[in-house]
């Protein structure tokens, strides 16, 4: 699983340093009209992905998950190779759309792991299982940046597609489905109201579950537009792979890290990590707006990753641990969905800012969505998990 997803987040993050650059090519549009469409259609993938990614956490609670990996990995293949065939922002938009159907392969991945992992080394094993993903957005962007400068951006959107079929074959011959039994404890199955009603009553894993769409809100804020930030600081030359670097930056701190946060989850609680790291990250994202430099930009990215390395983990390992077995695919799934709301919302709310205020908004508000998600969840968590367990113990 861990190959898969390493293929699978390297084909799905090679064409994101040109995107903004590729529909500039198709016309000779203005910085501001570039800015705007290029975070439509960066996030225009995850409103379908939004609205499909708890049905398929549902499917996949009773069908299994391996043959939703496949279906997937398939979808995506088509899509990113008909991307390589567009000849305006509008066939992009709409085959970007088309593509969030299918662009669910990394959450499902770690749903099928969740599932099938001991809640007492959850948060070391989902570690584990992002380092793949990690490690494919990390190389991702540099070797679409090398491709895309060598054999142009349509070419390279071609031969992304290849990869991702490599991952629909991987998962095809090399993963193995075990269904997990289910306790006496547990019911078999779960209505969308009882998971729904079960979520609500447990305000940490609510607050935990919102937090998906505000880190992705935050952390994808930059990412349509930081190509035409890099290209301010650092000029036109090698403008592909320097955006390359740019995004791998923050790829490598969260590969380096992202193990080592799940398994301190694992030995002192999730949500004391997950809070710190929320808070971390808004303070790393600040400076971005003050840069004068490629090389200053790449550190505050690469320490951004640091910081946000763990905060996908935790968050899953923090669901395995309280929601039941047979609920946990839709759950996740409601997790999914929140976080491309994120994605989709990010690019939209960076693009317009960019192209109101400038780059340097982008990090004011991203620093500070951050900082006031910290501020939520330290509040929630207190009152309700950390209060409750201390008085608990109290009074006996």
């Amino acid at each position: 699983m861990w190959i898969a997803n390493f293929f699978t987040a390297g084909s799905m993050t090679m064409v994101l340093p040109f995107i903004s650059l590729y529909v500039d090519s198709m016309g000779n549009f203005s910085d501001s009209y570039v800015q705007s469409w290029s975070g439509w259609i960066f996030g225009i993938t995850f409103v379908t992905a939004f609205i499909f990614s708890p049905i398929w956490g549902r499917f996949g609670d009773v069908h299994g998950r391996k043959k939703i990996l496949v279906f997937f990995a398939l979808g995506m293949s088509l899509s990113v190779f008909l991307m390589g065939f567009a000849t305006n922002e509008w066939q992009l938009f709409f085959l970007r759309f088309f593509m969030g159907i299918f662009t669910g392969f990394v959450s499902m991945s770690q749903a099928l792991i969740a599932t099938q992992t001991p809640t007492k080394i959850a948060g070391k094993v989902l570690g584990t299982l992002q380092t793949g993903s990690i490690t494919g957005a990390l190389l991702g962007p540099m070797i679409g940046g090398v491709f895309a400068d060598m054999f142009g951006y349509a070419a390279t959107f071609k031969w992304t597609a290849l990869s991702l079929l490599l991952s629909a074959i991987i998962v095809s011959f090399g993963v193995k489905e075990i269904q997990m039994k289910i306790t006496s404890q547990e019911k078999d199955s779960y209505s969308s109201k009882e998971v729904i009603l079960h979520i609500v009553k447990h305000p940490v894993l609510l607050i935990v579950i919102l937090m998906s769409a505000v880190v992705q809100i935050a952390h994808f804020s930059i990412q349509p537009i930081l190509p035409l930030y890099v290209a301010e600081i650092n000029g036109p030359a090698n403008i592909a792979f320097i955006s390359g670097v740019t995004f791998s930056a923050a790829g490598l701190g969260n590969l380096l890290m992202s193990r080592r946060w799940g398994n301190l989850g694992d030995r002192i609680g999730y949500m004391k990590i997950l809070i710190v790291l929320l808070f971390v990250a808004g303070i790393v994202y600040l400076p971005g707006a003050f840069v004068t430099s490629i090389w200053q930009l790449v550190v505050l990215r690469f320490l951004l990753g640091i910081s946000l390395g763990g905060i996908v983990p935790l968050r899953i390992a923090y669901i395995r641990q309280e929601a039941p077995l047979s609920m946990q695919g839709e759950v996740l799934g409601y997790n999914t969905s929140l976080r491309f709301f994120g994605n989709m919302t990010g690019p939209a709310l960076g693009g317009v800012l960019a192209g109101l205020f400038g780059f340097s908004a982008v990090f004011f508000v991203t620093s500070g969505i951050l900082i006031l998600g910290g501020i939520i969840t330290l509040f929630v968590w207190h009152k309700y998990e950390y209060e409750g367990k201390h008085s608990h113990s109290f009074t006996r």
